[in-house]
């Protein structure tokens, strides 16, 4: 039985920003992108989300919650810097830590020696840590695996630690939302409310091969989580699967033309990043003026920039007289060579 805990850091950005100026406390607070560039919130603090903000909001939608709304482009350098400060403070109790963002991450302390082996006692001392020597809060979940853990560190936010002993998983998944679990999102939670399920409980009942029928190998993950189970590992080391780059739009677009010539200024951004990597596909990801997105994508051996412009043409005939707001090109790469080592995560 693995014991994992899930870190995550309270409004992140939000909270570097707040400890620089504390003045910024006690006001509604947001990291993002400028409303007339059509910017996004990364995040934002408690009294902002008071307000209905969130992250992913658009940032215009975000000031006409909350008018009193202090937007701030934020410090990536500083975040990055504060970041690996937390890790350092991870890698007291553990070597097996997984980073899935900045402010986030799983750690297996099932063989650390600290605290003789509790995982609370350490999850609690990690928090501690943080606090005492960043000024900063994070909020930890404590149980037997990756998926539970991640939903543990949700229940007492901020600022909390919840635990989910192996006895009590039975009980906890039992009352569980399905949109709660990663990967669910709105779309998804609709088509399974529509079959009558709602709860981890009334998916249970349901056969493994009727979800996968309905719902793929996302069903197939369905019925698994369901069950509180998870049997994947923390990992350490990563291997890159795609390189992309994409740009939101001051303005919509309405005609091909302007797309193409879009993806044509971030073809040259797409190869630098690229460098002299193997590929073996290629990706469109074109989203509407009313959010909805689309991607078209192709199996092929190198990035083209001919073969884009014909991807994002087909792509741009399901805009179905919509216009476009934002504009993406990727490649998945190929597997790595033998002589080539795996990428760390990069913090």
């Amino acid at each position: 039985m693995r014991k994992i805990i899930h870190v995550d850091m309270d409004c992140f950005f939000a909270a570097v920003e707040m400890r620089a100026h504390p003045e910024w406390r006690d006001i509604p607070l947001a990291i993002g992108g400028s409303a007339s560039r059509r910017g996004v919130i990364a995040t934002c603090n408690y009294p902002a989300r008071a307000f209905g903000v969130r992250s992913a909001m658009a940032s215009h939608q975000a000031l006409k919650r909350c008018p009193g709304l202090l937007l701030i482009p934020g410090n990536m350098a500083e975040y990055k810097a504060v970041s690996r400060q937390i890790r350092e403070i991870f890698g007291r109790y553990t070597d097996l830590v997984e980073p899935l963002s900045l402010d986030e991450a799983y750690l297996d302390v099932s063989d650390s020696p600290w605290f003789g082996g509790s995982a609370t006692l350490i999850a609690r001392d990690i928090r501690r840590a943080i606090r005492d020597e960043l000024q900063l809060t994070a909020s930890a979940g404590v149980a037997p695996n990756k998926f539970l853990a991640k939903i543990a560190s949700e229940e007492n936010k901020p600022d909390g630690l919840f635990v989910l002993p192996p006895e009590r998983v039975e009980a906890f998944i039992h009352h569980l939302p399905l949109a709660r679990i990663p990967g669910v999102g709105r779309k998804t939670a609709e088509k399974l409310a529509a079959l009558g399920l709602e709860y981890c409980s009334q998916l249970a009942a349901v056969g493994e091969a009727e979800l996968m029928r309905r719902f793929g190998k996302f069903g197939q993950l369905l019925w698994l989580r369901a069950r509180g189970i998870d049997e994947r590992a923390v990992q350490t080391e990563w291997v890159r699967k795609s390189v992309g780059v994409e740009t939101t739009l001051a303005e919509d677009l309405h005609r091909a033309e302007q797309g193409l010539l879009v993806l044509t200024k971030l073809w040259p951004e797409l190869v630098r990043r690229l460098g002299d990597r193997p590929v073996c596909g290629l990706c469109i990801k074109l989203k509407f003026s009313d959010f909805e997105q689309t991607t078209l994508s192709r199996r092929c051996p190198r990035a083209e920039l001919p073969l884009a412009l014909r991807l994002c043409e087909q792509a741009w005939a399901r805009a179905r007289g919509r216009g476009i707001r934002l504009v993406g090109v990727s490649v998945e790469l190929a597997g790595p060579r033998a002589d080539e080592r795996q990428l760390s995560f990069e913090w």
